[in-house]
């Protein structure tokens, strides 16, 4: 992952699937840098583990509804801008949401198939 400081759009949506997850999507080089979420980001402080998943297209910045091939439905909970410094083991977010506002910070914690994060207030 390139390092440095950047600025694009971000969305929290409820994935209706089994297990029921939140997705986060940030807006990056054309794409979406896509993390599961084990619970839903609420007021005041948190920490949630954060699965890192591959990129995903554009169009899930937007999208609510069925997902194709009997994967669960999505509703979008949050969506805004942000601005984030970006490193090798963490990202430092400010998000400007409807709901999330403030600083934030997704922190790298494990390798593997799909990297561990943890994901929380600042």
């Amino acid at each position: 992952m390139d390092v440095g400081t950047h600025v694009g759009r971000f969305t929290i949506s409820e994935h209706a699937a089994t297990p029921l997850h939140w997705d986060l999507f940030l807006e990056r080089d054309g794409a979406l840098k896509t993390w599961s979420l084990a619970s839903p980001p609420v007021a005041g402080p948190f920490s949630i583990e954060a699965l890192q998943h591959f990129d995903h297209r554009l169009a899930y910045l937007d999208y609510e509804g069925a997902i194709s091939g009997g994967r669960g439905t999505v509703k979008r909970l949050d969506t805004g801008s942000y601005e984030a410094e970006w490193d090798a083991t963490s990202i430092r977010l400010e998000l400007s949401g409807a709901v999330l506002k403030g600083k934030f910070l997704l922190e790298f914690r494990n390798p593997g198939p799909r990297p561990a994060w943890d994901f929380r207030r600042m």
